[in-house]
């Protein structure tokens, strides 16, 4: 990834993160969200892209400033030789809003 990529993906995603910690998502994307989670972890790329899209198009209010930031991990990471994937995907797994309950 290059550096400015990252920065961005990480600065949505840290907002997701506050927003899933203080309750601030409704329960609707919290589900599709612990799903597409599992579906990147499985690398099933093209199921996590529809996931994303489904809550672009029936919650754009609610996830408008940290969804492109989702979509850009999904594209990244898709993009990665299978190591580093490897190695991304280990590293992901412990702090996807999946861990930190429903």
């Amino acid at each position: 990834f290059q550096k400015q990529v990252c920065d961005d993906i990480g600065r949505r995603l840290t907002v997701l993160g506050e927003a899933w910690a203080q309750g601030k998502l409704s329960a609707p994307v919290r589900k599709r969200m612990s799903l597409l989670v599992e579906e990147l972890q499985q690398q099933h790329w093209d199921t996590a892209d529809e996931i994303h899209r489904s809550l672009m198009v029936d919650h754009v209010n609610e996830v408008s400033q940290w969804l492109v930031g989702v979509k850009r991990l999904i594209a990244e990471t898709r993009s990665l030789p299978t190591t580093e994937l490897a190695v991304a995907m280990d590293g992901s797994t412990e702090a996807g809003p999946s861990q930190e309950g429903p």
